[in-house]
């Protein structure tokens, strides 16, 4: 969910958001099960690949767009997410701090504009 709420987003910038390393497997399955895509590259020191949601995803969970995901508020009282640490910097705003993780794919382009807004 996570990459549904701040994508497009990197590699790094989801480390950074979770605390841990995110490992290249983990997005590799991700993108097997055809739940997340590349995105466009980022515009920070190394290019890194970016990722998005694709309709799969929107599928999986039941989801027309998303802006039918659960709202931030409700998710940061639940425990889920964190609007202190994003302001804190911790997660980076607009998500632009992420490195390069050195992986060479081409972009797909599998979701629409209004689904990604």
């Amino acid at each position: 969910m996570c990459i549904a709420y701040f994508q497009p987003i990197t590699r790094g910038e989801l480390s950074s958001f979770f605390g841990k390393e995110i490992s290249r497997d983990l997005i590799g399955h991700l993108r097997g099960a055809k739940l997340i895509a590349s995105g466009p590259r980022s515009p920070t020191l190394g290019a890194p690949y970016t990722y998005v949601t694709t309709k799969e995803f929107l599928l999986e969970f039941g989801l027309d767009t998303l802006r039918d995901l659960p709202d931030f508020e409700a998710l940061e009282d639940a425990g889920l997410l964190s609007k202190e640490k994003l302001l804190a910097g911790d997660i980076p705003a607009g998500l632009g701090c992420g490195e390069g993780d050195g992986e060479e794919e081409e972009p797909e382009n599998n979701i629409t504009e209004d689904q990604v807004s």
